[in-house]
Parts: structure tokens; sequence; C-alpha cells
């Protein structure tokens, strides 16, 4: 009964929308590269608008973005097909545009290949992490970057058409420079989004920035099973927990940053780690065990809207506990863990071992979607393995 409601949720409106935007790429393609104005010989200025309908056109499939997210989340539909089509129909529609660019003339080659070469590298760092049950969340970087390339590429179709060219050298000449200044920035963008996300991933690939050997030491030690045993009160005191913990507020305490916790499936787990560390005082600002609903609404300001919408078990939950966490506190980085630790508690899409990790620091709020395996014991301290973790990479990058 359960898969079957979930088979019924797949096409949901904001679903709907995308599969739109996909289907409309090749009216674009057609918009720009082929000889239509050839089919209407009554519009005698069709060749001279040819343009600024591909523009047209692209700028609509590019604006149906904001409106299939919107509706995900205002709907509390957010599905996996959803988060599959979203960037795909983003990353389809860029790439139609720069190869129509590159056969059009106006943009070389070697753009193309820096900006779809990224996306294949993303693309295999996501599965990489994906094998690995760890969703990297996109930061500002790759939305900025996104916006960029849309600007460009608009500019890039109307900057030599009949219309510009007939303003006068001067102008034509102001908006080339203009169109291939916007390009600079979303290539900058496309390298930099893609170097933020090989930080992200660095562990996964056997290395990290962050002080990766003793804490892969540290993480193997957990995978062998040293404190995924029954003792789940002689869990803080396990050494590789207390060997991340200890990381963590030697170098929050470093750099004079205090960090906080907001927690539900861990019952306070992360905090009891984090101040088994000794000096943990002068790092450790405090911590919010928000079990029921009602704390997170009323303690941590989690919106009603979000818990009834997307549910206690969400991106949008994770974070706004984690921002919670440090507006209540004053920290300077907060990390929160919100999930299904089982045996009960699942419900259709979110299996018992659903968790779901959020990180607010100066930087960013952003969460992160985990699926782990093991019995209730497990599942808690696994949790506050990677919660660990994701608090030490944001207090690195600080």
């Amino acid at each position: 009964m359960a898969q079957q409601a979930g088979k019924e949720q797949i096409w949901t409106a904001a679903n709907k929308v995308t599969l739109v935007r996909i289907l409309l790429i090749p009216v674009f393609v057609v918009a720009i590269i082929s000889p239509w104005p050839d089919w209407f010989p009554q519009w005698r200025q069709a060749d001279f608008w040819k343009p600024w309908v591909a523009a047209l056109v692209f700028i609509a499939i590019a604006l149906t973005d904001s409106i299939d997210g919107h509706l995900a989340r205002s709907r509390g539909e957010v599905t996996t097909l959803g988060k599959f089509m979203d960037p795909l129909a983003d990353k389809i529609l860029v790439a139609a545009a720069l190869l129509a660019l590159v056969e059009l003339g106006p943009l070389p080659s070697w753009v193309a290949l820096v900006i779809l070469t990224r996306e294949f590298i993303v693309s295999g760092l996501r599965m990489v992490a994906a094998s690995k049950k760890v969703v990297i969340a996109a930061s500002w970087y790759g939305k900025a970057k996104t916006v960029s390339q849309i600007i460009a590429i608009v500019l890039f179709i109307v900057k030599d058409s009949d219309l510009v060219v007939g303003l006068g050298e001067d102008a034509y000449g102001a908006l080339y420079v203009f169109s291939w200044a916007v390009m600079g920035i979303a290539l900058l963008l496309t390298i930099v989004s893609m170097l933020d996300y090989f930080s992200k991933a660095s562990r996964f690939l056997g290395f990290s920035a962050s002080g990766g050997d003793g804490q892969a030491a540290a993480q193997a030690r957990v995978d062998a099973g040293s404190c995924v045993g029954s003792r789940e009160g002689a869990d803080a005191e396990d050494e590789a927990l207390y060997a991340l913990a200890q990381r963590v507020v030697s170098d929050a305490a470093a750099k004079g940053l205090m960090v906080s916790t907001a927690e539900s499936c861990t019952g306070g787990r992360i905090g009891a780690t984090l101040t088994h560390v000794a000096g943990s005082s002068a790092t450790v600002k405090g911590g919010i065990i928000s079990y029921a609903n009602e704390v997170k609404r009323d303690v941590l300001g989690v919106p009603q809207e979000i818990l009834d919408t997307a549910g206690a078990v969400s991106e949008e939950t994770a974070c706004a506990m984690a921002e919670g966490s440090r507006r209540v506190t004053g920290s300077d980085a907060a990390v929160s863990a919100t999930g299904i630790a089982g045996p009960g508690g699942a419900v259709p899409g979110k299996p018992v071992g659903t968790v779901w990790i959020g990180v607010s620091a100066r930087r960013a709020t952003y969460a992160r979607l985990y699926h782990f395996e093991g019995d209730r014991v497990s599942v808690r301290t696994q949790t506050v393995r990677q919660a660990l973790i994701l608090l030490h990479e944001e207090i690195s990058s600080e």
C-alpha cells in the first residue's frame, strides 16, 4: 500500500513542470539553429528577430526552474525523481545552448569544453558520494554559476544580432565586452564551484584537506564496529568518536569559534561526545534536545509550515534546527540531526535509518541526507559520527 502511494506521488506538479522544461529544450534548439524564418515568408523581419525569439524561449525555459522548485517546497512534494530531473534539465539546457552557439560561431569551443567538463566531473563526484550514502549539497557557488551562465548565454545569443549591430559600433563594442565579462565570471564560478565539490568530496577520494589520515582512521575504527555494539551508554567514550570530537574542539579553539548542537534522533549524544573532551567548555556553547516537534518549533524556531509540509525528518527542518541553535546559543557554527533511528517510525519514502544532518555557520547553512543501516544504536552512533565530521569540515573551512 505504501509502495502504491509512493508511485502515485511521482508525477507531482513540480515534476510535471520540470518535464515540460526538458521537452521545451528541442524547441529552443529549433529556434536558434534551424532556418525557421524561411518557413514564414509572410513575416519579412523573421531573420531580424530570430536571435531574440531564441533568447526569449531560452529565458522562458530557464525561469521555469524557480517555478518547480517553489511548487516542490511549498506543497511538500520534494521527490527523488524531482531531485534527479531538476539539475538534469538545467544541464541539458545549458549544454544545448553552448553547443548551438559553438556551431553558429559566436562562442569558441574551449568555453563550452570547460563548462561541460565541470558538469561531468561534478556528476562523477556526486555518484561517488551517493555510493557512500552521502548527498553533497549545492553551495552558493554552484547557484551563482548557473545564473551567470544563463545571463552570459543570453548575451551571446543576441550580441551579434542585426538589432544590436544596427545600434552603432560603440554600442556593439560595449555589449561585446560586457558579454565576455559575464562569460568570464561564469567560467570563474564554474571552476570555483568544481573545486568546492572536490573539497567536500575529498575524503571519499582518499584524501582530505581537513586532516584526513587521522580522521579516516577514526572512521575506519567506527566502521569496524568498535562503537556499534550494544553498549549505548559507553558510545560517547569510544576512541573513534572521541578522536573526532577532540579534533572539533581543538580546531574550534584554535580559530576562536564557538559551536553548538540541535538534536532530535540522537537525543543529546553529539553534545555529550563533544563535552567529553577536556577543555570543551572553551568552545562548546550549548545544545538543544528537540525530540518533540513543539520544541523544534517553540525553542529552535522551526516554522510550523515546514513541519506540516516537509516533515520533521527533512532538509528544511535540519537547516532550520541548525540555524535555531546558532541563534539561541549565539554560537559561530552549529550542527543538527533529525531522523528515524528505529525500530519504528518509518513512513513511505523515509525508511528506518533516514537521517538529515544540518550545519549552519557564517559561510552557509546546508543539510545532507544519509541512509544508515543497522539497529537503533547503530543508526544513532553513525549519526553522531557523521555530525562531528561535518562540523569539523565546516570549522576547517572558516
